[in-house]
């Protein structure tokens, strides 16, 4: 499910340092190689604001605008005013408040430095990841370079533009830009049971899902189809609060020629918020992207995709029927926030609000977040110390294959 990432914004008259495509340079110089954390396969890159300590943002196709959380950009002083509403996945939208005179770079590439236009509360961001999240970058900053994202060695590479010179094996795939300057493909989602059918999809890397088809295409074609195994999707939340929807599978995604069989699909029933967006049909999240390395060539309006050696193996994973979150300071309380109806967390005996104490005799102290669920899409049994008020309960939760 989509954590609490892409946040679609109203366009801002924004600026950076680098030269653009075609300015006059003397010569070409060496792409730069950042490494990058993976967690719960979000994209973090450590990033200074006007100097500051530093900070962890989320690289997120689906966002355009540098955006900085709230408390964060009180934290480092910086100037605030006015109010924007600010959305994204869910049917809410966040106020948020525009920020004046700060810029941020990468730690590794200080000599580019972009505006920081946007600080917005995001309270679901960190405690969804597990950890310290301050920010969020996109497509503005993409836009600058060809960016190489490497998810099997974790890094990224900027190459510029004006030079770069494609010569791998990799086959590349059209982009077109959506209103608010996120980058979508043509790709042709197989419904079971149902003729292929082409559309524009978001490509978008700040999702950790696999696919999320958009609630108007849904009730547009009928899906998932009354033969189509679901489950209650729990957890998912973005920038407009909690995203609702069920958890199936299509028979295939097509981009270009490579074809992703039975990859685990969101049907959303959201209302409102980019999940509700009838212009794309959907998202193609990490589960999928991170099958690849991926040249993101905004300037030839491009993608460059090379498959992974984990591209052939199947999108599949256990389900455990509860959602987490990490709480602060520490992001070692782990409580359940829901919990799915029939299924393995119900027949554990596990209910809203329990406290993680321990997982296979490794105490919460010494786990992540990302580290716990990863566990817990493996369909084998984990015994867990919980807590649940005074009380301290044992129990054994065996994660299935629900679809």
């Amino acid at each position: 499910m989509r954590s609490a990432c892409a946040v679609a914004l109203v366009a801002f008259v924004v600026g950076g340092t680098v030269p653009r495509a075609g300015d006059v340079q003397s010569a070409a110089p060496a792409p730069i190689t950042i490494p990058f954390e993976l967690v719960s396969r979000h994209i973090i890159v450590p990033v200074r604001v006007n100097r500051s300590r530093p900070l962890s943002f989320v690289l997120d196709t689906g966002a355009t605008r540098a955006i900085i959380r709230m408390d964060v950009a009180k934290e480092l002083g910086l100037s605030l005013e006015g109010n924007v509403s600010g959305g994204g996945a869910g049917e809410g939208r966040q106020t948020g408040q525009l920020v004046k005179g700060a810029t941020w770079s990468l730690v590794g590439l200080e000599r580019v430095s972009q505006p920081v236009v946007l600080a917005l509360p995001m309270p679901e961001l960190s405690p969804a990841l597990g950890r310290d999240v301050d920010g969020i970058i996109g497509g503005e900053f993409l836009r600058q370079f060809v960016v190489e994202t490497d998810y099997q060695a974790r890094f990224i590479r900027f190459h510029d533009p004006r030079t770069f010179v494609y010569h791998g094996a990799g086959e590349m795939v059209p982009i077109e830009f959506t209103p608010d300057g996120h980058p979508a493909v043509k790709a042709t989602v197989t419904p079971q049971g149902a003729s292929p059918i082409e559309r524009s999809f978001m490509f978008d890397i700040g999702s950790g899902a696999a696919l999320v088809l958009h609630s108007p295409f849904v009730a547009e074609y009928r899906l998932p189809g009354p033969d189509v195994k679901t489950l209650r999707a729990i957890g998912g939340a973005g920038a407009g609060g909690r995203t609702a929807g069920r958890l199936g599978r299509v028979a295939a995604l097509k981009i270009g020629s490579f074809s992703i069989s039975n990859p685990i699909t969101l049907f959303s029933e959201d209302k409102a918020g980019a999940f509700a967006n009838p212009s794309l049909a959907g998202n193609i999240g990490a589960r999928i992207a991170s099958r690849f390395r991926i040249f993101f060539d905004y300037g030839r309006q491009r993608m460059i995709l090379e498959t992974s050696p984990t591209f052939a193996e199947p999108i599949d994973y256990a389900f455990s029927g509860i959602a987490l979150r990490a709480e602060r300071p520490d992001y070692h309380t782990f409580r359940v926030r829901e919990v799915l109806e029939a299924s393995p967390a119900t027949e554990a005996g596990l209910a809203v609000g329990d406290v993680i104490v321990s997982v296979d005799g490794t105490t919460a102290d010494k786990l992540t977040l990302a580290a716990i669920n990863e566990m817990l899409e493996k369909p084998a049994a984990r015994e867990l110390v919980i807590r649940r008020g005074e009380e301290t309960i044992r129990t054994t939760l065996t994660p299935k294959r629900l679809i």
